[in-house]
């Protein structure tokens, strides 16, 4: 079990991720700040000591701290998680750069590719803040299951062995595990690409095409997931862990990711804005279809299914013009 520490753990972020693993924290010992660039938004958290907006019914332990101040927060903290959606992600870090002090250690929950250069997560990280210790977390894990203290295993990649593992502790109680690994590569190609093809699950199911072709998209989306990942330098086995296969099919196949939702909608007819309004949070996988096709394109990697999805989001490709193209394609070999 872990014991309490003198340093807090800085969390940046306050949307459902952020503050599930800020509250996770706090409950493992650790004394734990929470900030969010909505100042307004922190009051009330503060206030109320819940974040009602997007996880609520889930008390904020004694040992966190909802910091009035990006300085506060990270004021003391060894360790900063940040926690916020792919297309904010560089922007923050620009911010949270002029805070933090040589010894000071980055990772980050945030997943999918950046936007406008392809770049992955930890390749921003290394631009914005050099030479750093770095950790990613990603895995099958929802934000209010993690909140309500729900048993969750997930995964915690960097190339510096002594963070992993110390983050690893820090993370790890009787209802949370965490498991180390070196490839962040497969980590992060994992959890771009997952909500991609979540997508396109959804849209199956939501068109009424059943259980058949669920399987089948998850599947070959993972041998998509692991096409490009493994062009990129990642290693095959990551891709049968928590970071690949499991988030893939958690992703594909419960109602909480909103990934799936939107597919659901859409493939019962719902034009995109209103389904997307209907969510009302981030849906990752928009953006990320866009960036991981680009990707793609770039290195020659195929990646049909991740292709229709974006001709879905970007092109208004009708989802049975999607479906019927799939199918259609030429026979080949299932390890081609």
């Amino acid at each position: 079990m872990p014991t309490t520490r003198q340093k807090p753990v800085a969390v940046i972020g306050a949307g459902s991720w952020g503050t599930a693993l800020a509250v996770h924290l706090a409950r493992t010992a650790n004394p734990t700040r929470l900030w969010g660039r909505d100042a307004a938004q922190l009051s009330v958290m503060r206030d109320r000591r819940q974040n009602a907006r997007y996880l609520p019914n889930i008390a904020f332990p004694p040992g966190l701290v909802v910091a009035d101040s990006l300085a506060a927060a990270l004021t003391g903290a060894r360790d900063v998680l940040v926690a916020v959606p792919s297309h904010a992600f560089r922007a923050t870090l620009e911010t949270v750069g002029s805070h933090l002090v040589p010894d000071s250690r980055i990772a980050w929950a945030t997943k999918g590719f950046e936007i406008a250069s392809g770049l992955l997560p930890h390749q921003v990280v290394a631009e914005v803040l050099g030479n750093r210790a770095g950790a990613v977390l990603s895995g099958p894990t929802f934000a209010a299951e993690v909140g309500a203290g729900l048993p969750t295993a997930m995964t915690v990649a960097s190339r510096d062995t002594d963070f992993a593992k110390a983050l690893a502790r820090l993370l790890s109680n009787l209802s949370f595990r965490a498991y180390v690994q070196a490839d962040i590569v497969g980590v992060e190609v994992g959890g771009a690409v997952k909500n991609v093809i979540a997508i396109a699950c959804g849209i199956a199911d939501g068109m009424g095409y059943g259980a058949n072709t669920r399987v089948a998209l998850i599947t070959r989306g993972l041998a998509e997931m692991q096409r490009l990942g493994l062009r990129l330098g990642a290693a095959r086995d990551t891709f049968m862990g928590l970071a690949g296969l499991g988030d893939l099919v958690l992703t594909c196949t419960d109602d909480q990711s909103r990934n799936r939702r939107l597919g659901l909608a859409l493939g019962r007819g719902v034009p995109m804005p209103i389904a997307q309004r209907d969510i009302g949070q981030v849906v990752e996988g928009v953006l990320a279809s866009r960036a991981v096709c680009a990707v793609a394109d770039t290195l020659a990697v195929e990646m049909p299914i991740c292709r229709e999805v974006f001709r879905i989001m970007h092109e208004d490709r009708a989802v049975r013009e999607a479906a019927q193209a799939l199918m259609g394609r030429e026979l080949r070999a299932e390890t081609e």
